[in-house]
């Protein structure tokens, strides 16, 4: 990555953040159903990833407009110390099979808590997917012109409408895992994703990772197709190293 502030990638990607894209990471103060069609695991929990297309876009504008969803207290992404990448497998013919990694700290967000120290609906994180960089800059150009077509759809944005596993306020020093739910919006296509997330509160600051993964076709991504380019999975990972400060 060449700053701090771009990227640090590899290859050719094939989806954001995002974070997230998006995440990333945003987090409630209400439970929601998971969509229809999610999987769940061994204990009822959703499975990380895609888990359908929301019933209903959730409308931020009303949840702020009622005062009794003012927040407690807010955390501000720290974009100097946080990061949003892709992976991909990807097969080229000078090198064989490798990973296709790029990054972006260009990442702009807010987690707001209730009064019990819980996550508020509508939290919110964008990603800039047109400063993502990998290791071969034509190979960038080529995604942001074709693959993610960023001049259109320059912003992953994760929305969260739900969290799984975390039902009071985290605790100085120890590290709390949950499942952030909400919606993905990429390359146009909205669906709800789990993220399996770990954070740790450290006096104002909270650091922790998200991941989550998705198919290309799930946001009408198709796969890149021209150069050094042998064979390429359609399954996306998406990864945050997250740190947010209290405003």
């Amino acid at each position: 990555m060449t700053t701090r502030s771009q990227v640090i990638p590899r290859h050719w990607l094939y989806a954001p953040l995002a974070v997230a894209f998006a995440a990333m990471l945003v987090l409630i103060g209400t439970l929601t159903a998971p969509a229809a069609g999610a999987q769940e695991g061994a204990e009822g929990t959703p499975t990380v990833g895609v888990l359908g297309t929301p019933e209903a876009v959730v409308d931020c504008a009303a949840f702020a407009a009622d005062p009794a969803n003012a927040p407690s207290t807010v955390y501000q992404v720290d974009s100097t110390a946080s990061t949003a990448r892709y992976i991909v497998e990807e097969e080229l013919r000078t090198i064989g099979a490798t990973q296709a990694i790029g990054e972006t700290q260009a990442i702009v967000g807010t987690v707001s808590f209730d009064a019990a120290g819980v996550p508020m609906t509508c939290s919110r994180f964008d990603v800039d997917l047109r400063t993502l960089v990998s290791d071969e800059s034509r190979r960038d150009n080529y995604l942001q012109g074709n693959t993610l077509e960023t001049t259109t759809y320059p912003l992953a944005t994760f929305i969260l409408t739900s969290v799984e596993g975390m039902v009071s306020a985290l605790v100085e020093g120890e590290e709390t895992t949950v499942n952030l739910i909400g919606e993905l919006t990429l390359h146009g296509a909205t669906n709800v994703v789990a993220w399996e997330t770990v954070v740790t509160l450290d006096g104002d600051t909270i650091a922790g990772t998200a991941k989550t993964e998705f198919e290309m076709p799930d946001f009408a991504i198709t796969p890149p197709n021209a150069g050094p380019v042998v064979s390429l999975e359609e399954l996306v990972k998406l990864e945050f190293d997250l740190t947010l400060k209290r405003v």
